[in-house]
């Protein structure tokens, strides 16, 4: 039986080969790395999922991003992805599981919006993820515009024009 642990639980060289073998070596080049380069991601809205003998068999990321407005002014959002599922244990669930995961926790935390590259279809119809809102949305690579999706877990209205980016840190 498989059970969701805390990604931090894992030791990043399993995440790393868990990557690889999900998504290929050169899935450094993608423009969701692009978005996030640089940036740590966040304990509390990163799973992992074990199987019965504790082995990695999946992974979902969460990170801190924004949308960075002509201004300069940056808008947080969380980047969520990727979805990562060892090839032998992919159509089980587990995927899915890992996802309801990170939008509970969200929700719970009432935390930036969520957004991710991803398949609206399936995306949208699960958890809710649409691109209404991030029309004015650019990204450092190529991406599909229908596949840049958001969610909202604290009802706010999504939106703005901008670029996404790592999200600068500010100090008070």
């Amino acid at each position: 039986m498989s059970h969701i642990v805390p990604l931090d639980s894992q030791s990043d060289a399993a995440i790393e080969q868990l990557l690889d073998a999900a998504f290929g070596p050169d899935r450094h080049g993608r423009t969701a790395y692009k978005i996030r380069d640089g940036m740590a991601w966040l304990p509390a809205l990163s799973f992992a999922m074990v199987d019965a003998d504790g082995a990695l068999i999946g992974s979902l990321q969460s990170w801190p991003v924004a949308l960075t407005l002509a201004d300069g002014g940056q808008l947080p959002l969380i980047m969520v992805g990727p979805v990562a599922v060892e090839p032998a244990h992919q159509k089980g669930g587990h995927g899915r599981a890992l996802m309801d995961a990170v939008v509970a926790a969200a929700r719970a935390m009432r935390c930036e919006p969520l957004m991710m590259i991803g398949d609206p279809e399936y995306y949208g119809r699960f958890w809710g993820f649409t691109d209404e809102g991030t029309n004015g949305w650019d990204a450092p690579g190529p991406f599909e515009k229908r596949r840049l999706l958001a969610l909202s877990v604290d009802g706010a209205a999504i939106g703005g024009t901008g670029m996404l980016a790592p999200r600068i840190a500010v100090t008070a």
